[in-house]
């Protein structure tokens, strides 16, 4: 169970951060790390990153909309495709909002759930066992 403690901690660090600009389309969102967090597959040292769902062909299929890159905060390299499964909220913000996974003592923070500004629908990235 996420402790109230964590949840504030988080909470602050989010509302911290500059205002995530976004496109609607793609739910192009830059998000501001102050820690390494844990993507599937890896860590993402802190900084600016970039996060869309993936441009594809396959577009008009709803499994394609359920596929996010991570860019470098300029967009010159892909640091991620991560597939993921959707995702819902009740109230709606009108900022980008990630929510984290707890992890054992010592280990980055895992990102669980990507909501774009204004949306109920998101996305939540799937780890391992």
């Amino acid at each position: 169970m996420i402790s109230k403690f964590r949840i504030l901690a988080v909470a602050t660090v989010l509302a911290m951060l500059p205002r995530a600009q976004a496109d609607e389309w793609n739910k192009e969102s830059t998000v501001t790390f102050s820690a390494p967090v844990q993507i599937p597959g890896q860590i993402l040292p802190p900084g600016r990153y970039v996060f869309k769902l993936a441009d594809s062909k396959f577009a008009a299929r709803q499994t394609a909309r359920h596929i996010v890159q991570i860019f470098n905060e300029d967009q010159t390299q892909v640091i991620a495709t991560v597939p993921a499964i959707p995702a819902y909220r009740l109230k709606r913000t009108n900022d980008t909002l990630i929510t984290f996974e707890d992890r054992p003592n010592g280990s980055p923070e895992a990102v669980k759930r990507w909501f774009y500004p204004g949306g109920l629908a998101g996305v939540a990235f799937m780890y391992p066992e």
